[in-house]
């Protein structure tokens, strides 16, 4: 599905949100790329928690779109990449739930994508989303002592 017509089985044109949780250090990094790709300031409220949708044209929106259709795309990829063991050693109570945006149809690959290497890694979501987004965001903007 090209990034022009993605759209068409919702054909509102909007980006669907998701929340993934990530460690601090995996956060602050999304916070981070998010600034230096859209200008977000403050990405703990950039996006209202009780909308279910964004707008594409959202500088935030689009940005996180785009990361989360390079994750699907390259996560075969990116699972060979992450660093499992190190988001394992991440104390549970230093989870935070970040707020993505995506097409509907990547939202539903991505999370299809993130259940497959929880069962293959026997893990629990949380470290798969640190693991993965870690490897996934661009370099010098993951903390690698989580």
């Amino acid at each position: 599905m090209t990034r022009d017509n993605r759209y068409s089985q919702s054909g509102d044109g909007r980006y669907k949100l998701f929340g993934v949780y990530v460690s601090t250090d995996i956060f602050d990094a999304l916070g981070e790329f998010l600034y230096e790709e859209a200008g977000v300031v403050d990405y703990g409220e950039y996006f209202d928690q009780s909308q279910s949708t964004v707008p594409t044209g959202d500088p935030g929106a689009d940005a996180t779109d785009g990361l989360v259709s390079n994750l699907v795309a390259n996560f075969a990829d990116l699972y060979d990449e992450a660093d499992f063991d190190a988001a394992r050693r991440v104390e549970a109570d230093a989870f935070v739930l970040a707020h993505l945006a995506a097409a509907p149809q990547t939202v539903a690959s991505a999370r299809e994508r993130f259940q497959a290497a929880a069962t293959i890694q026997d893990s629990d979501l949380r470290t798969v989303h640190t693991a993965i987004l870690s490897a996934a965001l661009p370099p010098g903007e993951t903390c690698g002592g989580w």
